[in-house]
């Protein structure tokens, strides 16, 4: 359907559903969505009437088939009463009353096109729709007027005016511009904000809103819901008549505040002008005083020359300034021009509207502004340069001050700890090496303070100029100044005194010093020799005769003869140390008691010259002792000598004389046995002299005598030849008695026993009754034998056979019966026990008890093995092995 809302110069509405070929369609149906909304709008519209009367309609093209809610409607919305209704119900009372409502209908100027009463009367819904759309127009929607626009342009208009300021809503139609519901809470809340918190409202819930818009029109705003939230919302385009007719009431709602408004338009028109030009006036004099006061406070501060005490401060100033020219001025600089321009304006304004010209109170005049502003310039011109000036002296002060304060501190540092270092005493107490030490010490710290000088003197130097420049806390200044002058005058004072104090106590020191090295000059050598007199007087001496105990006390009185002399060194030793002291106490030195050249104290010569005077008694005592004892080691040296002298030289004459008697060959061998024991007897009772002597030897030797000289026999030269005589004398009697059993044994005659001893003597070169290998060759040699090396050497095992180097007369008499008489051998002792053992290879414990002496057999049976052959029986024993060890031939 297109709608043609056609307006005339009378204000005359006519409605015309048309087709393209301009023709009526009485066929054409309406949108079912559409129609839905529009049945429902419609009823609800009529209800909204009819209720006053007291009745409402169900259906609405059933229910004004009679014609009679019809013209009630009617008379409800005109407030006009019709004719009289036909009370029948007769198909023609029906249409008649119709008829009289579409008369009236037409009789307010409405054209009815294609409307019938038929139509209504027989229920046909699109033309009872139309018709009741016609009235809507004619009596709800006509007589809105807003700004020169009418009827449905008038509406919108008033909707879009009132919905303006909302957020989401856009009002440009009667269709889809509602469909979210917040064009109608925007009504609502426009006219009634208690009502509606549109805050919380959210574009994406039509549904919500709509419903909200509904229930709050109802039922505080008396508009009956005419629409379904969700037809709406589901419709792409809602249906134009049914949205109109329900906005339509809302503006019927607020048509009484409508009016109020328009005539407040209207009032307002007129004094806008009047408000405007009274705020233009308001403004300019507000503006025109701000100004002028920020120019009457500003001069002065500008004016104000007084210089702050510290950068900071200026800086803050020109930091201000530059914030009054980048800040404060510009804004102050359109103000005074848009005051110029409210001005002009204004009295243009009032000019056009026959208002009498504006006069400012008296001194705001844009010329009083001109004047002031002219003023602010004139004092401003030299502010900065003055600023820049100030900072730079400023910045020299506080350079010259942290310069100062620097120098101070680095001055204050150094010197700190000074006057007390200064004022120490630590030389009384301090050796020579130490003072001087100290000295070297003071004369460089006069040099470091020579060189802190000039820093003392640019301290005054800063101090002095930051005077001239006016510093501001120059009262500190020079009070740090005047306390480093003071101090460095009192650091010059103090040295000097320390120098003085030093140079007098090194002069005492070095005559101490002097007195310290005379000394220990002095106390050494005689220290040494009191050491030495101490060790000689201690000395453990050993002397052996009279003679050297009488040298060691010349000695010792020879010592005791220097000791006065020494005592008077002692003295003059220690008359050294009494200067010292003397000294030190007259000028209050406090020694260490250290010398330094020496480790000799006063002291130690004191305790050691006691120590000697001590020891010298003791020495003669231990003297005396000495040679008492000497004298009675005299007296056994005599009496041990007077018996060694003759015990000597008679063993000497018996040994010799037992020679001899060993050596004759005239006598029988029984001669020689009976001579030799005669000596051993005589021998043997001269052992009671030895044995005197030995008594003698242990008394000398428990007095440590080891030296004899009334003797050159010593004891154990006593010993040794008492031991040989014995040991000779029996030797050789067991000498004869082996030469009497091998010449009874051998059967050699006598005379045969003499030559062999007259060649073992002739070649015993050395008369020791021994002879060499060599002169026992030669001896063999000159008694016929052949011997070549191999012989010879066989020979030497069997006279030699410990390989002692040396042949005696027994191996040699030996030898000699061996090679001149026959003898038994291994052989013939093994046949023999072959004998006795019945000529079995083995011999029994048996045989041996029956066949030989009991001491025999026992032997045997104790020396021979356990025969160990195939043969033999329990208890067999080897006599082959036992025949050979006899001779020598096996391990037995």
């Amino acid at each position: 359907f297109h709608k043609l809302l056609q307006t005339n110069g009378k204000g005359m509405i006519m409605l015309a559903y048309m087709t393209q070929e301009e023709g009526w369609d009485r066929d054409l149906l309406l949108d079912p969505a559409w129609e839905k909304q529009q049945r429902k709008t419609f009823t609800a519209w009529c209800n909204s009437h009819l209720r006053k009367a007291g009745t409402q309609i169900e259906n609405i093209e059933e229910d004004f088939r009679n014609g009679l809610k019809l013209m009630l409607l009617l008379e409800v919305i005109s407030g006009e009463r019709l004719p009289k209704p036909d009370k029948g119900k007769m198909r023609f009372h029906k249409i008649a009353n119709v008829n009289k409502a579409l008369d009236y209908i037409c009789s307010k100027g409405v054209k009815l096109v294609s409307i019938g009463a038929e139509e209504i009367v027989d229920g046909n819904a699109k033309m009872t729709l139309g018709m009741i759309w016609t009235i809507i127009l004619r009596f709800a929607i006509q007589d809105i007027s807003v700004e020169e626009t009418s009827a449905k342009e008038g509406l919108l208009l008033w909707c879009q005016r009132k919905t303006a300021p909302y957020r989401n809503v856009n009002v440009q139609n009667f269709h889809i511009s509602w469909k979210d519901g917040l064009a109608l809470c925007a009504l609502i809340h426009r006219h009634r904000p208690d009502l509606i918190d549109y805050s919380k409202l959210r574009k994406d819930d039509p549904i919500g809103n709509l419903n909200t818009a509904f229930e709050v029109a109802e039922k505080f705003l008396d508009i009956p819901k005419m629409l379904d939230a969700e037809d709406i919302v589901n419709t792409p385009k809602p249906d134009e008549k049914a949205i109109m007719t329900y906005v339509s009431c809302f503006y019927h709602a607020f048509a009484g505040a409508e009016q109020a408004e328009t005539a407040a338009n209207r009032i307002c028109k007129v004094l806008a002008v009047n408000q405007e030009n009274e705020k233009l006036m308001e403004e300019y004099e507000k503006l025109a005083s701000e100004l002028l006061e920020w120019i009457r406070r500003t001069i002065p501060w500008l004016e104000n020359r007084a210089a702050e005490q510290t950068m900071r401060a200026m800086q803050q100033k020109l930091e201000d300034f530059r914030d009054y020219r980048r800040v404060h001025k510009p804004p102050r600089v359109q103000e005074k021009c848009q005051l110029e321009i409210n001005f002009n304006t204004l009295q243009t304004k009032l000019r056009l509207s026959n208002r009498p010209a504006f006069m400012p109170s008296e001194g705001k005049m844009v010329s009083d502004i001109a004047n002031a502003w002219k003023g602010l310039e004139q004092v401003e011109k030299g502010y900065e340069e003055w600023l820049l000036t100030e900072i730079r002296r400023l910045e020299r002060l506080d350079h010259l001050a942290e310069k100062f304060k620097q120098k101070c501190s680095l001055h204050e540092t150094w010197t700190s700890g000074k006057e007390e270092l200064l004022s120490q005493k630590d030389f009384e107490s301090a050796s020579l090496m130490e003072i001087r030490a100290l000295m070297r010490k003071h004369e460089a710290f006069e040099s470091d303070l020579a060189a802190h000088q000039d820093r003392v003197e640019q301290i005054a130097a800063i101090a002095q100029e930051l005077n001239e420049l006016d510093y501001h806390d120059a009262v500190t200044v020079n009070a740090r100044c005047q306390g480093i002058c003071d101090q460095w005058d009192n650091l010059g004072t103090l040295t000097q005194k320390r120098r003085d104090s030093l140079e007098r106590v090194e002069k005492l020191w070095e005559t101490i010093d002097q007195l310290y090295l005379e000394f220990a000059k002095r106390a050494a050598p005689f220290n040494n020799w009191m050491d030495g007199a101490m060790e000689d007087l201690q000395d453990m001496f050993i002397v052996h005769s009279i003679e050297e105990i009488q040298s060691l006390i010349t000695a010792h009185d020879q010592f005791k003869a220097t000791l006065p002399e020494a005592d008077k060194e002692r003295m003059a030793t220690m008359g050294i140390q009494s200067e010292i002291l003397k000294i030190a106490q007259t000028y209050g030195i406090k020694l260490s008691g250290i010398n330094p050249y020496t480790n000799l104290s006063p002291q130690d010569i004191s305790n050691k010259w006691d120590a000697v005077k001590h020891l010298v008694p003791l020495r003669d005592q231990m003297l005396q002792e000495e040679v008492a004892r000497q004298q009675a080691n005299e007296r056994l040296r005599r009496q041990f000598a007077a018996q060694a002298n003759i015990i000597g030289p008679w063993i000497q004459t018996k040994m010799e004389e037992i020679g001899h008697v060993s050596a004759d060959i005239t006598g029988s061998l029984e001669d020689q046995m009976n001579n030799l024991k005669q000596y051993e007897q005589n021998i043997i009772n001269y052992k009671s002299n030895i044995d005197k002597l030995e008594g003698d030897h242990q008394l000398s030797q428990e007095s440590l005598i080891f030296d004899n000289k009334h003797t050159n026999y010593t004891m154990e030269h006593i010993r040794v030849g008492w031991e040989q005589l014995l040991t000779t004398i029996a030797r050789t009697i067991n000498e004869v008695e082996n030469q009497i059993l091998t010449r009874d044994a051998k059967g050699i005659s006598q005379e045969q026993l003499n030559e062999f001893r007259a060649s073992f003597n002739h070649f015993d070169r050395k008369r020791n009754g021994m002879m060499d290998p060599d002169d026992f060759r030669a001896c063999l040699i000159s008694m016929g034998y052949d011997l070549g090396e191999v012989e010879f050497a066989r020979i030497m095992t069997l006279v030699d056979a410990n390989n002692t180097g040396v042949v005696t007369f027994q191996a040699f008499i030996d030898f000699m019966t061996r090679e001149t008489a026959e003898t038994d051998t291994a052989e013939q002792v093994m046949a023999s026990f072959k004998i006795l053992a019945s000529d079995k290879s083995y011999i029994t414990v048996d045989e041996l008890r029956r066949e030989l002496p009991l001491e025999q057999a026992e032997y045997c049976i104790s020396r021979m093995t356990r025969y160990v052959g195939a043969d033999g029986t329990t208890g067999a024993l080897d006599y082959i092995s036992f025949s050979s060890a006899l001779y020598g031939e096996s391990d037995l």
